[in-house]
This record gives structure tokens, C-alpha cells and sequence, in this order.
């Protein structure tokens, strides 16, 4: 585990006050860390299909560079898990964010040499800070209380909205700035992007200790010794309610990432396919990103006290209404698509919240980080066959029937966690008769 001596642990342990004010400090440095990584985060959103398309020609494979950078976030995305399970967030992360600066540096070197293979390899690599990005929600909940754990993740997904906006709206600025030092201009977001996941990553490394991860484990693990006759009873309930979290919680983000990337992965194209200049391209990603984050505090708020169910089944409604919206925007209305990615943004929002929140309901410290890091490895996956599949709907069909495909995909979420509800209800019925 981490560095944290013996003597630490059992102050933090025994001490409510301790715990409150190491909560309060591992936010600020999550929300600190998430402003840099946002920023990092959107360079390959905004611009990774436009650069695909212009080096390989053709329309089809502009769909690969998010199939890549949420492929390499899989990979990414478990070790990370592993390895904060093993060391902590402290080391998990800062290492994430480290590998996704190094491949935004790739992605600039491929473009200045034109090369394919080396494009491809970078946006693997790329994709590590994105899945760290993601994982850093979680280090806020380690030690937040039940009823809190919603609203930490809406913190630290929230303070990403700062960064993830700025970077597409710099977009023109970035282009400029590269085209002066002899870089083409769809890399010149990238350069930002290397500069905020090192920045990212640096802050994680220097000033997250104590790690809230192994204070958390050593919490969980004095509380099991005492309460171990407990325990040993409760046992096997505790196993089914946890499972059956995980399944919901994983379906919701999964489901909720499939529709998110495919539709915006596309947007940039379908848009400079009807005219539309980098400026606006840049313009209505950073909405979409903004309605993705910005809106987290009150979704956090909304999880903990409507509940995670509601809300994941208000996620499916909403990414429905995005489809339907994409698919009808006339290709020249700015203003629809401003509406139908903020719907998509707020869609994915709702979903990955109260997903998340039902996953670290359903684990213990002992597990925790492990679980999450391999939950979002199907998360990322999925969002790379999304990234992958889209390219090749829009190229042979329209923008309008994968936005409307997307949207109905999404309805599975509603079978989703009623199947959930209706389990509860009845096991809760069996126990009431036994």
C-alpha cells in the first residue's frame, strides 16, 4: 500500500474530525487536479476526428480516434485500478495522468510527421487521461458518508466543466499558436491538452497525501474487527445486494457512454461536412462538455435525495429527447445542435452519477478501487465501439439515423433498473415473510 505510517493510519482511524478534514482537503486537491484534467480531456473531443479525417481521407475512419483514446482509456482504466488498489489514488492517478500527457505529445509528433501508426499508438496512450480523469471522481467518495457520495462525484466532475470548456473555445487560439511554431493546426489542441494532464497529475503526485483510499481501507478494516460476529452474519445478503449493484450500476454508465460518444463523435463531422467552421465546431463541443460536468452539482444533489434509480431512468428519457433533436436539426441551425449535444451532455451526466453512485454503494474499501477500475473498463470499451460503429453509420446512412438509434439504445436503461427496483421489492417481500 502507500507510504502512510502505522501511527498515521490509527490517528486518522480513531478520529471523526481527522477524517472530516482530510474529506474536505482530498476535495479541494480532486477539484484542483480535475480543472487541468478537463482542459486535457477535450483536445481529443474536439478536434481527434477532424485530424483523423484530414490525414487519412476519408470520412469513414473519423470515428477511429475515439475508438482509440476510449480503447487505450480501457487499458488505462484497469490499471489504474489496479494499481490505486495496490498503492492508492495518489499513485493510480498521477500515473494516468502522466501516460495521458505523454500521448498528447505523441499525437502532436504524428502530426508534425504525418504518420498514421504513430497517430494510432498516441491515441492509446492519450486515452489513459481520459479513464484517469474518470477514475479521480471516485477518490472524493473514499471517505464520504452514505448520503454524501453523489454529491462528491458531482464536485469533482463539476470542476472539470472549467477546464473542458476552455479547451475547445481556445481551439482557434491553440490552431494559431501551433501553426507559429510549425506544427499543423487540428494538433494545436493537443499541445494544451500535454501541458493540463501533466499539470494534472503533478498536483495529484505532490499534494494528495495522505491518500483518502488507504485511510479509508484502514477505517473499513478496524471497523470489520470489531463488529466481526456482525459481519460474518450478514455476510452472504451483503454479497447478493452487492452484485446486483454493481450489474445496475455498471448497465447505467455503459449504456449512457455508448450513446454520448457516438453521437458526439459524429457532430464535428456532420457539421464540417454542412459548412460549419473549426470556431463552431469548437463552439458547440464546449457546450456539449459544459452541459456534460457543469450541471453536476445539482445532479448531485438530486441522487442523493431522489434517488439513484429515478434519476438513471431521467438519464434514458433525456438522451432519447438528444437523439430525437439531433436527428431533426436542420444541418444548418447552430442553435438545434447547441440543444441536442447539451441534452446529450446532461443525459450522460445524469446517468454516470447515479451510476457511480450505485456502484460505491454496492463495494467496500477492501475492493473498491479494483471493482471501479474494471467497471470502467467496460465503460470504456463500450464508449470505443460507440466511437468506432459511428463512422461507419454515418458513412452509410446519415447523422440522423445514428442520432436516432443512439436515443432509442438509450431506453434500455428504463428495463434496466426496474428489473433492479423489482428485485428489491422482492427480496424485501421474502424476508418479510420468512
Amino acid at each position: 500500500m502507500a507510504n502512510e505510517s502505522q501511527r498515521d493510519m490509527d490517528r486518522y482511524v480513531h478520529s471523526t474530525d481527522m477524517q472530516n478534514k482530510l474529506y474536505k482537503r482530498t476535495m479541494f486537491i480532486v477539484v484542483l487536479s480535475q480543472i487541468f484534467g478537463g482542459a486535457g480531456l477535450a483536445a481529443g473531443v474536439t478536434v481527434g476526428a477532424l485530424l483523423a479525417q484530414d490525414m487519412l481521407g476519408s470520412e469513414s475512419f473519423a470515428g477511429v480516434p475515439a475508438a482509440l483514446f476510449t480503447l487505450g482509456s480501457a487499458v488505462a482504466a484497469w490499471l489504474v485500478g489496479r494499481l490505486s488498489g495496490h498503492s492508492g489514488r495518489r499513485m493510480g492517478l498521477a500515473a494516468g495522468f502522466l501516460a495521458g500527457g505523454l500521448g498528447a505529445v505523441g499525437v502532436i509528433l504524428a502530426a508534425v510527421y504525418i504518420s498514421v501508426p504513430l497517430l494510432f499508438i498516441s491515441l492509446l496512450v492519450y486515452g489513459a487521461g481520459s479513464a484517469t480523469n474518470l477514475q479521480a471522481r471516485y477518490a472524493g467518495t473514499d471517505l464520504a458518508k452514505s448520503n454524501q457520495r453523489a454529491r462528491a462525484v458531482s464536485i469533482a466532475m463539476v470542476s472539470t466543466t472549467l477546464g473542458a470548456v476552455a479547451g475547445p473555445s481556445m481551439v482557434n487560439l491553440t490552431g494559431d499558436w501551433a501553426l507559429f511554431i510549425g506544427v499543423p493546426a487540428l494538433a494545436g489542441p493537443f499541445i494544451l491538452a500535454a501541458a493540463a494532464y501533466l499539470l494534472a497529475g503533478l498536483v495529484i503526485f505532490l499534494l494528495l497525501r495522505p491518500d483518502p483510499y488507504v485511510v479509508a481501507r484502514a477505517l473499513f478494516e478496524s471497523q470489520q474487527s470489531k463488529e466481526h460476529n456482525r459481519v460474518l452474519d450478514n455476510g452472504k445478503t451483503k454479497v447478493i445486494t452487492s452484485n446486483r449493484g454493481l450489474i445496475v450500476g455498471a448497465s447505467v454508465m455503459i449504456l449512457t457512454q455508448i450513446v454520448m460518444i457516438a453521437i458526439m463523435t459524429m457532430t464535428p463531422v456532420h457539421m464540417k461536412h454542412h459548412g460549419h467552421s473549426l470556431s463552431d465546431v469548437g463552439l458547440i463541443i464546449g457546450i456539449h462538455i459544459g452541459s456534460m460536468y457543469l450541471p453536476s452539482i445539482i445532479t448531485g444533489v438530486l441522487v442523493d435525495k431522489v434517488g439513484r434509480i429515478a434519476m438513471s431512468i431521467a438519464s434514458g428519457c433525456v438522451l432519447l429527447l438528444a437523439g430525437i433533436v439531433a436527428a431533426a436539426a436542420p444541418p444548418d441551425s447552430m442553435l438545434v445542435l447547441i440543444i441536442a449535444l447539451s441534452l446529450l451532455g446532461i443525459g450522460w451526466n445524469f446517468g454516470l452519477i447515479s451510476g457511480t453512485a450505485i456502484v460505491v454503494d454496492a463495494t467496500d474499501p477492501t475492493t473498491r478501487a479494483k471493482t471501479q477500475g474494471t467497471i470502467d473498463v467496460l465503460i470504456a470499451l463500450a464508449g470505443a465501439s460507440g466511437g468506432a460503429l459511428s463512422g461507419m453509420v454515418v458513412a452509410h446512412s446519415s447523422y440522423a439515423t445514428l442520432s436516432l438509434a443512439g436515443g432509442g439504445l438509450a431506453l434500455l436503461l428504463i428495463p434496466v433498473v426496474v428489473w433492479s427496483r423489482t428485485r428489491s421489492l422482492e427480496r424485501a417481500s421474502t424476508s418479510h415473510s420468512a
